[in-house]
């Protein structure tokens, strides 16, 4: 006879099994780092595991080639998380072990990472094999299409044609915004009721108050200048050329009270910003780290910095944003996209409209009032985890998510989970 607890324990929902699929770290961008924090959170909550798209593309194909297997990670995936590293562009051996891999983990919901068409052959062949063992399939977007992506005629027709083929296999939808909301629709013809916004969660690990900034940073300094901080790859929809001109705008006695700092990887050939920072009358207030950093450099930089400045020209999200808002800072942000909903309810937030230099020169001298204050992000990871359980139960997902045990975390590259057996 079973006891009444006994009978209990067996009563007891178990753990809702999510499996998180995107981009991993030899080819590191900002996907890299949203797909570790949202499957850790995912972690503090219930059982996870995750697919990583390991050699993403061809090597030489890539933007930033030169970095490609470099470490520049210090954040990694909680000890909990079944990780596996990961599938390839070609195949190959790299998927020969998927099969044994959801034996072992089961998952009852797949969240796909979306960002780019490079991922997408993979992205079927995974659904395919998902579906076949019920479990459900939703779509994170990050972008409709990428920009650099959408400039190249052949790729933008075979995404379109291939992506009906996933959608088809996909039970529900996630975007950061009502702008990627109505985009999709347009793009795709999408039921509005299968998509839900959920705003990115916050991108804390860049915070570290342990930090040194550089000598003439320091806040109580009357006389050092208010240092401005552009961050994030060099493409062209990116805008810096716009801050440049800006910043070279500024007369002498005003640009004196100021120093800019850009730290960003050129991408897509676009020099365009760096000759403007070599023309720049103001040259010698600029500082400029034309490379990807690892976590340590991200982390001095926004040490260092007073403000933010991001001039967007388009942006459906923007992960420097949501490290500016991570670190309280007053930042610039054009309104563009996404990025108004963003940021919407950051108090640090200064909207300018897009390739309006005269009108980011004006943001810029606003930020000698605010110099030295600091804000409240209005982003959590919580709250992620919360809107996708909802997304979840309303698919009819078997399980549950707990409530948080211990806050939104990050692991250190020393604790990370051992490896999946991919090739």
């Amino acid at each position: 006879m079973t006891s009444g607890s006994e009978q209990h324990r067996d009563e007891a929902p178990r753990a809702t099994r999510v499996l998180v699929v995107g981009s991993g770290w030899r080819f590191t961008s900002g996907i890299s780092y949203y797909t570790c924090r949202l499957a850790n959170a995912f972690a503090d909550r219930t059982a996870t595991s995750v697919v990583l798209m390991r050699r993403l593309v061809p090597r030489f194909v890539y933007p930033g080639r030169s970095r490609v297997g470099s470490v520049v990670n210090d954040i990694d995936y909680a000890p909990e998380v079944d990780v596996y590293d990961g599938v390839d562009w070609y195949w190959g051996p790299s998927t020969r072990g998927l099969r044994a891999f959801f034996d072992r983990t089961r998952p009852d919901v797949v969240v796909l990472q979306w960002w780019t068409g490079a991922v997408l052959h993979s992205y079927l062949l995974l659904t395919s094999l998902l579906r076949a063992r019920g479990t459900k399939v939703v779509v994170e977007w990050h972008e409709v299409q990428d920009t650099g992506e959408a400039r190249v005629p052949g790729v933008v027709r075979y995404v379109r044609s291939a992506m009906r083929s996933l959608l088809r296999r996909v039970d529900a939808h996630v975007v950061h915004s009502e702008f990627d909301s109505d985009l999709l629709q347009r793009a795709y013809g999408l039921d509005p009721r299968q998509i839900t916004i959920i705003p990115h969660g916050p991108y804390d690990h860049v915070v570290d108050t342990t930090a040194v900034p550089a000598p003439d940073a320091a806040a109580d300094a009357e006389d050092a200048p208010v240092r401005l901080l552009f961050f994030g790859t060099i493409r062209p929809y990116k805008g810096l050329e716009d801050l440049v001109e800006a910043f070279s705008s500024l007369p002498r006695e005003l640009a004196e009270q100021f120093r800019l700092t850009i730290v960003g990887e050129t991408w897509e050939g676009w020099t365009g910003p760096l000759d403007a920072v070599a023309a720049s009358p103001h040259r010698d207030r600029i500082d400029l780290v034309n490379r990807y950093v690892t976590d340590a450099e991200v982390r001095t930089h926004f040490a260092a910095a007073d403000a933010v400045v991001l001039p967007y020209r388009r942006s459906s999200s923007s992960g420097p944003l949501q490290m500016a808002m991570s670190a309280g800072l007053p930042t610039v942000v054009t309104s563009v996209g996404g990025l108004v909903e963003a940021a919407g309810d950051y108090e640090g937030a200064i909207f300018v409209p897009p390739q309006e230099p005269a009108a980011l020169a004006a943001a810029l001298e606003r930020l000698l009032a605010v110099r030295g204050e600091r804000y409240a992000d209005p982003h959590s990871w919580e709250t992620s985890v919360t809107r996708f359980g909802q997304v979840f139960a309303g698919l009819g997902v078997p399980g549950t998510i707990a409530a948080p045990t211990g806050g939104d975390r990050t692991a250190p590259r020393a604790e990370a989970a051992p490896r999946g057996a991919a090739v």
